[in-house]
Formats: C-alpha cells, sequence, structure tokens
C-alpha cells in the first residue's frame, strides 16, 4: 500500500513522520511521498523524511492507493473530489469540508469509486477518553471547554469548525440519539470569523451537552465533564494532560476495587460533595483514577486508517460522522448568526 501526504505544514509533517515510521514496521507500506503548494516546504520536508516530493496533485494521486489531506479546511473539498475520483482511499483532517453538500458530495464519490474516507477527529482515540469511557456508564450530561491561544493559520474558519468540532464530535459518538434543540452565541474578536463560541445542545433521550471553545485565552485548556446513570456517576477529565477522576455510586459487590473510599480521607472527599452520604442508600463511593495508557493518538488513528484500507473494513469514524459534526457545527454557527442579527 502506497500513501501520500498532501499538505506538510505542521500537521502535515507529524503525519509524515508518523507513516515513514509505520512503513519501516511494516512490510506492505510505502509512504510514497508528499505535495504542498510550497515547493520549497515540500522539499525540505521531502529531504527530512526521505521522501519523494511530488510537482503535482495528480503525479501523487497516481503514484498511491491512498493518501492524507492535512490542508486548510476550505481546501479540502477539492482535493478530495480530485483524488476519490482517481480511486484513492482517504484520511481527511476534521472538518471534513466546510459545507454539508460538499461533504454529500464526497460520500456520493466514495461510494461510486469504492473506497474508503477517514475523518481525523482525533479525540475519538485519545487514550485518556479511552480509559475513562469504561466506567461512566451512560451520559446525561456532558460539561466541553476547549479553550487555545489564537493562530492565524486556522483563520478561514470559525472557532465552531476549528476547535468545538472535536467537542461536537465526542458528544455525538457519547450520546448516540437525535438532537431536540441547539441553542448558542458567539463572537468575533481578532478575525472575520467566530472566535469565541458556546453550545447547549439537546437531545431527544433528555441528555444535555454544553459545549464552549475559544482562541482568545492565554492557557490551553481541554476539560470534559460527564455526569451519567448506570451507574450513577461522574466523570473529570483532562484530554491535555490525561489525568482524570471518576466517583461512582454503586454496590459494595460493584465497585471497582476491594477497598471503595471509605476511610478518613473518603469522608473529607465525600465532604466536598456537601450532604451527598445522605443519599447513599447503603451504596458505596467507588473513586478511579485510571491509569492512561502511553499511546500516541494520532499514530493510532492513522493505524487504524490503514487497517481500514487493508481489510475492507468500516473506518472508526466515517464519512458520515464527520458529515454528522459539520451538520451539527453549521447549526450552532447559524444559531450565533441569528441571535447576532438581533442585536443589529
Amino acid at each position: 500500500m502506497k500513501i501520500g501526504v498532501i499538505g506538510v505544514g505542521k500537521l502535515g509533517e507529524f503525519h509524515t513522520k508518523l507513516l515513514t515510521e509505520i512503513a519501516q514496521e511494516c512490510s506492505d507500506l510505502h509512504c510514497a511521498g508528499i505535495y504542498d503548494l510550497d515547493k520549497s516546504r515540500a522539499d525540505e520536508m521531502a529531504k527530512k523524511y526521505n521522501v519523494l516530493s511530488f510537482s503535482s496533485l495528480e503525479l501523487l494521486a497516481k503514484s498511491c492507493d491512498a493518501a492524507v489531506i492535512a490542508t486548510t479546511t476550505s481546501s479540502h473539498y477539492g482535493i478530495a473530489r480530485t483524488l476519490l475520483s482517481e480511486g484513492l482511499h482517504l484520511f481527511i483532517e476534521k472538518p471534513i469540508t466546510t459545507t454539508v453538500e460538499e461533504a454529500d458530495e464526497l460520500i456520493r464519490l466514495e461510494a461510486a469509486n469504492r473506497v474508503r474516507i477517514q475523518v481525523g477527529h482525533i479525540e475519538r482515540f485519545n487514550p485518556a477518553l479511552r480509559a475513562v469511557e469504561t466506567y461512566i456508564g451512560r451520559p446525561i450530561y456532558i460539561q466541553a471547554e476547549r479553550l487555545t491561544g489564537f493562530s492565524r493559520r486556522v483563520t478561514d474558519v470559525s472557532v465552531v469548525l476549528d476547535l468545538m468540532i472535536h467537542d461536537i464530535d465526542l458528544v455525538l459518538s457519547l450520546i448516540p440519539y437525535d438532537i431536540k434543540h441547539i441553542a448558542a452565541s458567539g463572537v468575533k474578536v481578532f478575525s472575520n470569523e467566530l472566535d469565541m463560541a458556546t453550545a447547549r445542545i439537546d437531545f431527544v433521550n433528555g441528555a444535555t451537552a454544553n459545549v464552549t471553545a475559544s482562541r482568545l485565552s492565554r492557557s490551553r485548556i481541554r476539560k470534559l465533564r460527564f455526569f451519567c446513570n448506570d451507574p450513577k456517576s461522574y466523570a473529570s477529565l483532562d484530554l491535555t494532560t490525561g489525568k482524570s477522576e471518576i466517583f461512582r455510586l454503586v454496590k459494595q459487590e460493584e465497585a471497582s476495587s476491594k477497598n471503595p473510599l471509605k476511610s478518613f480521607a473518603a469522608r473529607k472527599i465525600l465532604e466536598q460533595f456537601g450532604e451527598i452520604h445522605e443519599t447513599m442508600q447503603g451504596k458505596v463511593l467507588d473513586y478511579i483514577h485510571p491509569e492512561v495508557p502511553k499511546i500516541n493518538a494520532l499514530r493510532d488513528e492513522l493505524e487504524h486508517f490503514i487497517n481500514t484500507v487493508r481489510n475492507n473494513t468500516p473506518a472508526p469514524v466515517s464519512s458520515s460522522d464527520g458529515r454528522r459534526a459539520l451538520l451539527v457545527a453549521g447549526k450552532i454557527a447559524d444559531e450565533i448568526a441569528a441571535n447576532a442579527a438581533l442585536l443589529e
């Protein structure tokens, strides 16, 4: 299998580096080369990772079975359309495209050419999230916060497509129900696109998610909080550091360890929750601080893509998943625009 990389900026370089490393371990895989509009950058990366620098997208397409698209979001559709028409399997960095109509066309081409598209929603592969998912039960409320500093690299899209879409995809994967209602607000500050946005997403099963994203922060924050049923539990997760803690109210025999919180330290923790002990009804508070496996999430999702192509199996984050996240992001942006118009 020959794989190429289109776009070798910061993220594209990471993809190139990892693909060359994976190829060294797999006899049936070869990183065929890279392509970038900035030829000097492409030549620099080609020399650094000992791969070819293609002079055109068409030449790369004729030399590859699959490709990674790591360019700016606004260029995803045009590049993907060309490569799908040539029969290439694609890994497309999130978001899949800028519009749902463009995503629909890529999905049509994917089916027509009998190839696979995987969308790069990397947080699905975050080892910290995977460590927590085993314990959190059925989420009834999710709070997601994603803050970062401003970057000129992503001013072609709003913060909803740049940052919030990560958590939109996570929420949709964790609450697999139709959406009942969306309320949202946001502002433009340093660019012509939204730089800060917050949204409340209500689902038909009664679950709710509050999602906030900003590129106006002096610190980098990626945090999730879950409130769940079956079992009743609360989980706090830092996606940057991997630090997490889970509190579950369970029967003694269902506790994850032989010694759930009963000690003086446990009582102190219980006090932080207020008078929760009065509602425990004979159950115990099970505290879990899961160990996070040392996994490179980007490498993990690339390996899943490679296996998807090898085995002709469904992608772990499909083009339809990417479309749904994009659709919800669009509804959030529309809601923000409608609210802004009322203030004018």
